[in-house]
């Protein structure tokens, strides 16, 4: 999940894996996790960056992105700190390998924050594509002052996947 724009490489992070086994017992809002099978499928799994599968067993959890990056960079977010619903299997699973870029299907939020987890503004990307993602990175991580940037469905704010600098 890495796209290059002008000589610099972005790629899309999941959530890691040892966060994913912390989430997968007790969410960060210090829920039991229950997993259940999907019957649909088509829920955006933050743990291998796809949609998921009818049948696939997943679980609803909640997640602090920027408290978790915060607390391994030493930043205090403030008020900025939040936590929200993120779809992940209830096992162990492998990021796709073809390579692309997810959940460009629609409409998304590229969020910037700065080294002090403050939100530095954002950018609506109205017309997905791989180019107009790549755009947004560069944008955003051009500038020294972002330090990350989230990218994050409009409909609700929620949280997909975190980019940084490569």
């Amino acid at each position: 999940m890495t796209t290059t724009s002008t000589a610099r490489t972005y790629t899309a992070r999941p959530i890691a894996p040892e966060v994913l086994e912390e989430l997968r017992v007790t969410d960060d809002a210090g829920r039991p996790t229950t997993p259940f099978t999907d019957p649909e499928g088509d829920a955006p799994l933050r743990c291998c960056l796809r949609r998921s599968r009818p049948g696939e067993r997943i679980a609803l959890v909640s997640y602090a992105p920027l408290r978790r990056w915060a607390a391994a960079t030493g930043a205090d977010p403030g008020a900025y700190d939040e936590q929200g619903p993120v779809f992940v299997h209830a096992g162990p699973c492998r990021e796709p390998a073809d390579g692309t870029l997810p959940f460009t299907n629609t409409h998304r939020t590229v969020r910037r924050y700065s080294a002090e987890g403050r939100i530095l503004g954002g950018r609506l990307v109205a017309e997905p594509s791989r180019e107009s993602f790549a755009q947004a990175f560069r944008e955003a991580l051009d500038d020294p002052a972002v330090a990350l940037v989230h990218v994050r469905g409009v409909e609700y704010g929620c949280f997909l996947y975190e980019v940084r600098r490569d």
